[in-house]
């Protein structure tokens, strides 16, 4: 016994008619569902140059950071985001980078045996080997202002606003890397440097698109 399945010959078909208001909310509908997606895509996308001010605040920053790393005391997740926020825009380094690279750098503040947190080493400046485990900073805020430093001279050329802090800052052929690719190869040996970073941001962003919290959006 054959199993035969349900079909129509073409003509059994009625015509379909669709009267024009309908034709103009679907084309509508289809336009709009466009326009959200490109919407959309233009604010989360962020920016991944260097220079420039970042779109995420520090409640999307210290909340990216305890996600990933539940040991972190929310308060301080989100001081130590707001410290990246005024500091990078001392120096008009894009925060989403500098926060995102530290995030990259000691991994969500896990550390590792080369650099600790004692050190206070938050862009892996100078970190080789455990023989050549970097730069040491007094503070918290001088870490992070020399990370800001390191990335500025990678990013302008321009002069530092606030004084030296980063011992290696004369190292860096200034403007070499306007954007997070150029960093790789140069901040670290990773070829694979500036995906790894891009990786982190776009997760920091789609996180805050997923919480609504809201993105400013300084590149307008």
């Amino acid at each position: 016994m054959r199993t035969r399945f349900f079909c129509f010959k073409t003509a059994e078909l009625p015509p379909l008619r669709l009267k024009p208001v309908v034709v103009f909310a679907v084309f509508f509908g289809f336009c709009a569902a466009l326009f959200y997606a490109s919407e959309k895509e233009s604010v989360y996308s962020g920016s991944y140059m260097i220079m420039g001010r970042g779109n995420l605040t520090a409640e999307d920053m210290g909340a990216w950071l305890t996600a990933s790393n539940p040991d972190v005391d929310e308060d301080f997740a989100r001081d130590f985001a707001m410290l990246y926020i005024k500091e990078a825009a001392l120096e008009g380094v894009n925060h989403d980078v500098a926060f995102s690279q530290m995030c990259l750098e000691t991994g969500f503040l896990k550390f590792n045996r080369i650099v600790t947190i004692d050190m206070n080493n938050f862009g892996g400046l100078g970190a080789i080997s455990m023989e050549e485990r970097g730069e040491r900073f007094a503070t918290i805020a001088l870490g992070v202002r020399a990370q800001i430093q390191h990335l500025k001279a990678y990013g302008s050329t321009l002069p530092l606003t606030q004084k030296l802090v980063d011992p290696r800052y004369y190292y860096v052929r200034y403007g070499s890397a306007p954007s997070i690719y150029d960093l790789s190869g140069k901040w670290a040996v990773d070829e694979a440097y500036g995906e790894k970073l891009k990786s982190i941001i776009d997760r920091a962003y789609y996180m805050a698109a997923k919480n609504t919290s809201k993105i400013i959006s300084y590149n307008d």
